[in-house]
């Protein structure tokens, strides 16, 4: 059984009897693995964008406070995020579609900037009200951008792989499982 253009499913290169190094290079030469390593690649490109952002326009600058800091700062993140992810990880070309591909993006960019949003402004009211140097303050407003962004990134992984994975295996065997007992049906009621 295979998917992915020839490839077999990753769950029967994970339990083939092969060497570890022979299935883990599989694994990484698959295309949904190669997906996600460029997929993550994209989240590294775009947390350095607003990672350097807002260290410059909050923390050494001091142009804005670090709410309007952190948004500058992912807003300018999402441009190359959605032009990489978009043309790089699934290699789309040619204008891109508003309701299918910008929309959704900007969504939940949107709930990724706010939810950011809250946790820097968190982290300046805690920094402010236990007297930390701006320099700290700073600190620990890009850290607070950088785990809001870390855990939403993984919460979207997790739900979006119980969401949208189905293993190809489980599918075969329910859908075996249900043409037997329409056909032991049909016969039946034929007899």
């Amino acid at each position: 059984m295979t998917d992915h253009h020839g490839h077999p499913p990753l769950a029967h290169i994970w339990s083939s009897d092969q060497p570890l190094f022979a299935r883990l290079r599989q694994i990484m030469a698959h295309p949904s693995s190669v997906k996600l390593i460029k997929y993550a690649g994209v989240s590294v490109i775009s947390t350095i964008v607003s990672q350097v952002t807002l260290l410059l326009v909050f923390g050494v600058f001091r142009l804005m406070s670090e709410v309007p800091a952190n948004i500058l700062a992912n807003v300018l993140a999402t441009i190359p995020s959605y032009t990489l992810n978009r043309r790089w990880v699934w290699g789309k070309g040619g204008r891109s579609h508003l309701w299918r591909e910008v929309v959704p993006f900007w969504v939940l960019s949107f709930i990724g900037l706010a939810f950011s949003s809250l946790a820097v402004w968190l982290a300046g009211d805690f920094a402010r009200d236990h007297g930390l140097s701006h320099a700290a303050t700073s600190l620990l407003v890009n850290a607070a951008n950088l785990f809001s962004f870390a855990l939403l990134w993984i919460v979207k992984f997790v739900i979006y792989n119980k969401l949208f994975h189905v293993d190809p295996v489980e599918y075969e065997e329910h859908h075996a499982d249900k043409m037997a007992a329409t056909s032991d049906s049909s016969t039946a009621a034929g007899a």
